[in-house]
C-alpha cells in the first residue's frame, strides 16, 4: 500500500530523525508505528545512521502489529524483522537472527539484557506504549535501565503518557533522556514537583501537585516531545457513550448486601489501606457483576444474572452488527460464552484477522489485551463494557481500537452497569481522570459505611 502521510506524521517523523532522544505523545489512532518505521527507514537507508533495532512492545503487539505495520506499507519494503517471541529457544534463534528490526514483548526485556550481555546490540530503542515503563521498581525498567548507556538512540510512543498521575513521567522520561530533564531519582523529582495528600500516620497514599509544577514538568520536557491530540488532526466519527444500568430484584439484592455486609465488614475495625481497599474493591466489583470467586479460588458463586440479560439484549438490538465486549474477571468471559451464542474470546491472530473481516458476532477481549497497538476498527463499532477497571489507561486504550483512523462508522461505547454499586464509584473516578489508590479507598470506604448501616 501507498504511505500518504499527513503533516503531523511528515513532522513526527523529521522529529524522530533530528533528535536521538524523543518522545512521541501522539492520540490514540493517529499512526504512531507507521511515522516512526518510516524514520527508521530514513536513518537506516538514508542516514547510515543506525543498524539493528529494537522495538518492545506488549507481546501481541511485538507478534502481530510491527510485523504487519512493515508489510503493509510499499516504502518498508526494504525492512527485515524478527519477532523475538515464543520459548526461550525461540527467542534465542530470533534474536540472534540477522534483520533490520527485532520486536519483543517488553516482559522478556530482562531475558534479552540477560541474552545478550555485554554484547548488547541494538543502536535504537523503541518503546511502544512508553507509559507501560512508569513503575521504577518493575523488573522491565531496571533491565532497561542497566542498558541505557548503550543506546545511542531511543523514542518512546504513547497516546496517554500520566493515565493516573503526572508521577507517572518520571519513570519513561527516565529512559529516554537518562533523568537530564526530571532527575536521575523519582524522590527527587517527587519531592520538587509535589506534595503528600492522603495519607494513614506516616505513610502516604497519593501526591498532588505543587501549584504551578505541571507546567514546570511540561517546560522541561518539551525540547523531545511531540503532543497531539487526535480530535486537533484527524475528523473522527461521532461517539456516543451509554450507562445502562440494571437493577437488582429484591432476593438478589438481598443476597448481595449479605455478601458484601460479610466482606466488607471482614476487616473489622482496622483502616482501610490500599492493600485490602484494592482486594476489597476487586470484590465489590465481582458482586457487580453477577458473580464472585469464592475465598480459595476453586469455584464462582453465582449471585445474580442481570448483567447478562442486559448484554443479551444489546445483542439482540445490534440486528447483526458486531459487538466488542469488554470483561475483567475470567469468570465473566466464561459466563459470557455460555450465555451469548457466537461469541468468541479474540486472542490469537486469527481470532482478530476474523474480527476485522467480520466473522465475529460477539467478540471477548481483556483490556490489558485489547490496550495497546491492535486495530479492531475494521471489525465493528460497537462497545460494550460488561465491567469497568479502574485503570484509566486502559480503558481509553481500549475504546481507542474502534474509535481511530479507519473507522467509518459512529462508535457506540457502552457500559452495563449494577445499580447501587461500586460500578458508580469507578465511572466517577474515570471522569475525574482519578484513578488513584485514594479514590479507591474512598469508593470502598462509601461501601463499608454504607454496610454498616445495612447491618444496623
Amino acid at each position: 500500500m501507498k504511505y500518504t502521510p499527513h503533516d503531523y506524521q511528515r513532522h513526527t517523523t523529521q522529529f524522530i530523525i533530528d533528535h536521538p532522544e524523543c518522545a512521541i505523545l501522539l492520540g490514540m489512532g493517529m499512526g504512531k508505528s507507521v511515522s516512526t518505521l518510516t524514520a527508521i527507514e530514513e536513518l537506516k537507508h538514508d542516514y547510515f545512521d543506525v543498524d539493528k533495532v529494537l522495538v518492545i512492545a506488549p507481546v501481541r503487539v511485538a507478534r502481530d502489529t510491527w510485523p504487519a505495520e512493515i508489510e503493509k506499507w510499499d516504502h518498508l519494503s526494504d525492512l527485515t524483522v524478527s519477532p523475538i517471541i515464543g520459548t526461550a529457544q525461540e527467542r534465542t534463534a530470533a534474536a540472534d537472527r540477522r534483520a533490520d528490526i527485532y520486536t519483543i514483548g517488553r516482559e522478556n526485556i530482562p531475558w534479552l539484557v540477560k541474552h545478550h550481555g555485554n554484547r548488547w546490540p541494538y543502536d535504537m530503542v523503541v518503546i511502544d506504549e512508553l507509559s507501560s515503563f512508569k513503575n521504577p521498581q518493575a523488573k522491565r525498567f531496571k533491565a532497561l535501565k542497566k542498558v541505557r548507556p548503550k543506546i545511542r538512540r531511543i523514542v518512546g510512543l504513547t497516546g496517554t503518557p500520566a493515565p493516573n498521575s503526572l508521577l507517572d513521567i518520571w519513570a519513561p522520561f527516565r529512559l529516554i533522556d537518562n533523568g537530564q530533564r526530571l532527575g536521575k531519582f523519582i524522590t527527587h523529582y517527587r519531592d520538587q514537583y509535589f506534595l503528600p495528600d492522603k495519607r494513614s500516620g506516616q505513610v502516604i497514599y497519593s501526591w498532588k501537585i505543587r501549584p504551578g509544577a505541571d507546567q514546570a514538568i511540561y517546560d522541561n520536557i518539551a525540547d523531545i516531545t511531540v503532543s497531539m491530540r487526535t480530535t486537533d488532526y484527524l475528523t473522527l466519527p461521532e461517539v456516543t457513550r451509554q450507562h445502562i444500568e440494571v437493577t437488582l430484584a429484591p432476593k438478589e439484592q438481598k443476597m448481595i448486601d449479605t455478601l458484601k455486609r460479610d466482606l466488607v465488614l471482614d476487616i473489622g475495625g482496622d483502616t482501610i489501606d490500599a492493600e485490602n481497599a484494592a482486594a476489597l474493591s476487586l470484590k465489590l466489583q465481582q458482586l457487580a457483576g453477577g458473580a464472585i470467586y469464592n475465598e480459595d479460588k476453586t469455584g464462582v458463586v453465582e449471585v445474580h444474572d442481570q448483567k447478562l440479560r442486559a448484554l443479551s439484549e444489546l445483542v439482540e438490538q445490534a440486528d447483526g452488527n458486531t459487538m466488542l465486549v469488554c470483561y475483567w474477571f475470567k469468570h465473566e468471559r466464561d459466563r459470557i460464552l455460555n450465555t451469548i451464542p457466537g461469541a468468541r474470546v479474540l486472542d490469537t491472530a486469527e481470532d482478530f484477522k476474523d474480527w476485522n473481516a467480520g466473522k465475529v458476532p460477539v467478540g471477548l477481549i481483556h483490556p490489558a489485551s485489547a490496550g495497546h497497538g491492535l486495530n479492531l476498527q475494521a471489525g465493528g463499532h460497537i462497545m460494550v463494557w460488561f465491567t469497568t477497571p479502574w485503570s484509566l489507561e486502559l480503558y481509553e486504550q481500549a475504546n481507542a481500537r474502534l474509535n481511530r483512523q479507519g473507522q467509518t462508522e459512529p462508535v457506540s461505547i457502552i457500559h452495563i452497569d449494577t445499580a447501587n454499586s461500586i460500578d458508580q464509584d469507578v465511572h466517577a473516578a474515570l471522569a475525574r481522570k482519578d484513578t488513584t489508590q485514594s479514590a479507591l479507598i474512598a469508593a470502598v470506604a462509601a461501601e463499608l459505611d454504607q454496610a454498616e448501616r445495612t447491618a444496623a
